[in-house]
């Protein structure tokens, strides 16, 4: 599967129509992000149940700042609408496909009953 350019637009509708998202945040003028697109465009064909999504940060800026991103190239992997994972930098092949069978091995009702122990409980 090729990868699908991201906007504002389209955003929220791919993350919530979607098991499992990888989102590279990067821009042209970027040398580690443009170093990094063959990688990430190469893994992307290697799972065609993903879906690998590009946010060009300048172009997005709304998107950028909404995810509070402040390096890139910065990866991010969403799952059944969840992060799961976010770093900045680029990625080998090797560890991409690495994060990306973790994010797949998940028990996402293990995931969601940690992550409700540790909300906050409202009190009346």
């Amino acid at each position: 599967m090729a990868t699908t350019q991201l906007t504002q637009a389209n955003f929220e509708q791919t993350i919530t129509n979607n098991n499992i998202v990888l989102v590279d945040f990067w821009a042209p003028w970027c040398g580690p992000c443009r170093n990094f697109a063959p990688i990430f465009e190469e893994v992307s064909e290697k799972y065609p149940d993903v879906v690998f999504g590009k946010v060009n940060t300048d172009e997005e800026r709304d998107l950028g700042g909404q995810f509070q991103i402040r390096s890139i190239p910065t990866l991010m992997i969403f799952r059944e609408q969840i992060i799961l994972f976010s770093q900045a930098g680029s990625l080998p092949e090797s560890a991409l496909e690495e994060v990306i069978g973790k994010a797949l091995a998940l028990d996402m009702e293990t995931v969601r009953a940690e992550m409700a122990k540790q909300e906050p409980t409202e009190k009346a």
